[in-house]
């Protein structure tokens, strides 16, 4: 292997943080990995990483000599990735990070059919709801709700819109009543997300002039997934997306709350990083997904 190519793979491992995570994903063997960077180190005359049975760290000079071959890794693939956006043909691994409960009710059923149709492609997804950094990780793109998007270094494509509904098991409702007003919500034990903290500010417009509550109860969790299940459990009051609670709420297993409180409309997104140059795979797989989601919220209002 050739010093260039070993400088790209000593940024994928400093990036993975292991050479077993590197190794998976370029299809090698760890120890096939681990040799090649032993041999960059007898070139180059110096230590890059210290290695373990159990853990891996960057050396200082392995951490200047990092930020060198991470800018030739990102110049080789956007050089890449613009020759394949001159032949139109995507292909490659699509590396894409998605909140967790979007993925799993919304994206991951129609993955299957997005791979038949580009079958040159391949996808590695990761489950998040914590905020993701486009500019500095080898993700290609994020699916990310209007809330989450913090970094205006980044482009963001509007998949879909959705809503938020009140909801609560009968189960609770049993227990500790309806909240009779808004204003009630403060007795009641509301559910609350811990990633992103203005979900936990649930807004309502009514009459015509918005009304925010905060939610304040005696659980969180890292993801609105988690929430909806403590909500399906009886736990206590949500402030979910329709698309996850809509099927509950039409066999009654939800129920929903003050649904004369019409909830703003908010957007999903795609979002990717501007050195990417909108390449292919990222460019079909949001025009595939947008045409896909763009009943969302016609299928699942309430």
């Amino acid at each position: 292997m050739d010093i260039a190519s070993q400088m790209i793979l000593f940024a994928d491992v400093v990036e993975h943080g292991s050479l077993s995570a590197t190794a998976r994903d370029l299809g090698q063997t760890p120890s096939a990995v681990s040799k090649q960077i032993s041999a960059l180190e007898d070139r180059l005359g110096v230590r890059l990483l210290n290695r373990s049975t159990r853990q891996l760290s960057v050396t200082p000079e392995g951490h200047s000599f990092y930020q060198r071959c991470a800018s030739i890794s990102s110049q080789v693939r956007e050089a890449r990735e613009l020759v394949e956006a001159m032949g139109g043909q995507p292909q490659g691994i699509l590396r894409i990070a998605s909140t967790v409960a979007f993925a799993k009710a919304q994206l991951l059923p129609l993955l299957p059919e997005f791979l038949d149709t580009y079958p040159d492609l391949e996808v590695n997804l990761e489950l998040t709801d914590r905020s993701v950094d486009l500019i500095n990780s080898d993700y290609d793109l994020a699916i990310r709700f209007s809330a989450q998007i913090e970094s205006s270094s980044v482009i963001a494509r509007k998949l879909t819109a959705y809503k938020r509904v009140v909801c609560a098991s009968p189960q609770y409702v049993a227990r500790h009543g309806v909240p009779s007003s808004l204003e009630d919500f403060s007795r009641h034990n509301c559910l609350r997300v811990s990633t992103v903290s203005n979900w936990n500010d649930w807004q309502f417009l009514l009459e015509g002039k918005e009304v925010t509550v905060t939610a304040q109860g005696n659980f969180e969790a890292n993801s609105a997934d988690a929430v909806y299940y403590a909500t399906k459990a009886g736990l206590g009051i949500s402030h979910l997306s329709t698309y996850m609670v809509a099927g509950d709420l039409e066999d009654g297993s939800l129920l929903q709350l003050f649904p004369e409180h019409r909830d703003e409309a908010a957007g999903i997104y795609a979002v990717y990083a501007s050195k990417h140059h909108l390449a292919p795979k990222i460019r079909v797989f949001i025009d595939h997904f947008s045409s896909k989601f763009a009943d969302l919220m016609q299928r699942d209002s309430v």
